[in-house]
């Protein structure tokens, strides 16, 4: 085996002994930009060059289309797909674990604010708006919600608002389920 050779295979070893003591944030920034770079090779898999012959197969990942703004599925985008794509303006429907109550923002519209970690291990902020839709007086960390709302990307996780019915009837309603009762 070649010195370049054996140094890439110390050098991922390294890599993947290194990565498995990260904080879970950087991981699922890593795994974030992993994603990104896979669906990157995908896309340009997917219009073979005009050299191509039949003996030269590329092979695309299967990665769901979330691009669409509209959302017509109530369930809306899978999350994991949302955040792993820096997406925002989507619907997005998950649930999992209060880890943190905050305290409400006060300051123009007011909002319920409480951070969820989901099954997939993601940590996200709900802005529930407590003007339109009635606060859950009962929330503690360690209760489990579910949720469905617009979800905006950032680097924390992203946050899920509208949570709530639409007064106006033009933006697609959201909820919160704590204790069998749904708040919107």
């Amino acid at each position: 085996m070649n010195n370049k050779m054996m140094l890439v295979i110390i050098l991922a070893g390294l890599t993947t002994a290194a990565y498995r003591f990260l904080p879970a944030e950087i991981k699922t920034n890593v795994d974030a930009q992993l994603h990104k770079a896979a669906q990157l090779k995908a896309l340009e898999s997917i219009e073979p060059s005009a050299n191509a012959n039949s003996t030269q197969k590329k092979y695309v990942l299967d990665i769901p289309d979330t691009t669409s703004s509209a959302q017509s599925d109530a369930e809306g985008v899978d999350l994991v797909n949302a955040y792993m794509q820096h997406q925002s303006n989507v619907q997005v429907s998950d649930e999992g674990e209060v880890v943190k109550v905050l305290f409400d923002d006060t300051q123009g519209v007011k909002h319920q604010k409480f951070i969820v970690r989901t099954r997939e291990g993601f940590t996200i902020l709900i802005a529930h708006n407590i003007d339109l839709a009635h606060r859950i007086s009962s929330l503690a960390a360690g209760d489990k919600v579910s949720f469905y709302g617009e979800y905006e990307w950032n680097e924390k996780g992203g946050v899920v608002h509208w949570t709530h019915r639409d007064p106006r009837g033009h933006h697609i309603a959201g909820w919160v389920k704590h204790k069998g009762i749904t708040y919107q």
